[in-house]
């Protein structure tokens, strides 16, 4: 065999994100591209701020001498800077640069700290429905993914978060807003949350850190979104500019510890060298110099208020049961089939590319990314309300 086994399963049992989209391709080859309604993947199609086509230009009309070569793994002093400026804005107390490590994407930031915290054999807690890739991050890094249910609003559930932890548990990670649901957890729930593991770590004398995954931090509609630094001390965040910014193939992002967190200046110290030996190495270098001074800059939130209520609003008025979203670009429905990959195959035969909650540890649900042009959105509403109808859920 030319690959391993472990990675021929993990293929198998791979994305369903990626799947649909594949799906999607053969679709759009058949019927054309106007007619298929793809809600399968989480990559925007609302173009970046004019600042940053600003800057891109002014930095190729104006290059600095230097600027493609090799920088301090942390990434450059300038960019780790003002990310230090706004988190700190944000939370409310000081933090430095040297709390903070550029990186390639949240992605890359999230096998950084995996990497720089577990040993062999650790626990990680993440929380049902999450990101599809958690589970292969910590496996990457010999961690071992303990999957616990959130309650029926798709909120930490702390009762069976504490039932979970074990001597063994190394940290947890919490993604809000969230991705497949849209919530925000609240601030006294990220509180809770801080005093229940605080509570566990002077019990099993170990560290449990939480890493919060927040790429979609500033896409927030209806609430604000709360930090997770003044709630939980042992903390690191993880993020990108690939939402707030709109620019998911450039590979920007960042990680940031709570200048609180125990013995943090070593675990900065790791960080840097893991994003190195990983093959990270360093953060893209022109990217970094974008990103440093659009620190206070984002995507028009509007837009996506408006493709949520769309699609959220005629949904609900055809008998789907949602819980609306607080932020990100996500809807996560009841499926009205009990099996939601079955759903998700009667959907196709609509032209719409949904994905199943199944590949989110959350059966029974289905999640449509609405992050894709308003035409779309607008022209799929007839075929969702022939899909409503075969669903059982709407008559004409």
């Amino acid at each position: 065999m030319s690959i391993s086994c472990k990675v021929k399963d993990c293929i198998e049992s791979a994305s369903w994100i990626r799947k649909m989209f594949e799906e999607g391709a053969a679709l759009r080859e058949r019927y054309g591209a106007d007619q298929v309604f793809d809600f399968s993947l989480g990559n925007p199609t609302v173009e970046p701020p004019e600042e940053f086509l600003a800057a891109l230009k002014k930095l190729a009309d104006n290059p600095i001498p230097g600027m493609h070569r090799y920088m301090n793994n942390a990434g450059y002093d300038e960019t780790r800077a003002a990310v230090a400026e706004v988190v700190s804005g944000a939370c409310n107390n000081p933090v430095s640069a040297a709390q903070v490590v550029m990186t390639c994407g949240a992605g890359a930031a999230l096998n950084v700290v995996l990497k720089t915290l577990l040993n062999p054999g650790d626990e990680v807690i993440i929380l049902t429905p999450f990101f599809v890739e958690y589970k292969f991050y910590i496996d990457n890094q010999g961690g071992i993914p303990v999957t616990v249910a959130t309650d029926e609003r798709f909120q930490p559930d702390l009762t069976a978060i504490e039932a979970a932890i074990t001597p063994k548990t190394r940290a947890i990670i919490i993604n809000s807003p969230n991705n497949p649901t849209g919530v925000i957890y609240p601030q006294p729930v990220l509180a809770a949350l801080g005093e229940l593991l605080t509570r566990k770590e002077q019990e099993l004398k170990r560290q449990i850190t939480v890493i919060s995954d927040e790429p979609y931090a500033r896409i927030s509609f209806d609430e604000e979104v709360p930090h997770i630094f003044p709630c939980i001390k042992n903390a690191v965040i993880v993020t990108s500019h690939s939402k707030d910014l709109a620019l998911p193939g450039e590979r920007i992002g960042y990680l940031v510890a709570n200048p609180a967190m125990p013995d943090v200046d070593l675990f900065i110290q790791g960080a840097i060298f893991c994003n190195r030996v990983l093959g990270f190495v360093n953060a893209p270098a022109m990217m970094q110099r974008l990103v440093a001074g659009l620190q206070h800059s984002s995507v028009d939130i509007e837009e996506y208020r408006y493709k949520r209520d769309l699609l959220y609003n005629k949904l609900t008025e055809l008998g789907f049961e949602i819980i609306r979203p607080g932020g990100g670009f996500y809807l996560f429905p009841k499926s009205p089939l009990a099996d939601d990959v079955e759903f998700v195959r009667l959907a196709q035969k609509h032209l719409i590319l949904l994905v199943p909650g199944s590949g989110f540890g959350a059966p029974g649900y289905f999640r449509i990314a609405y992050c894709t042009d308003n035409d779309i959105i607008e022209r799929s509403l007839p075929a969702w309300e022939k899909l409503a109808q075969e669903a059982g859920l709407y008559s004409a």
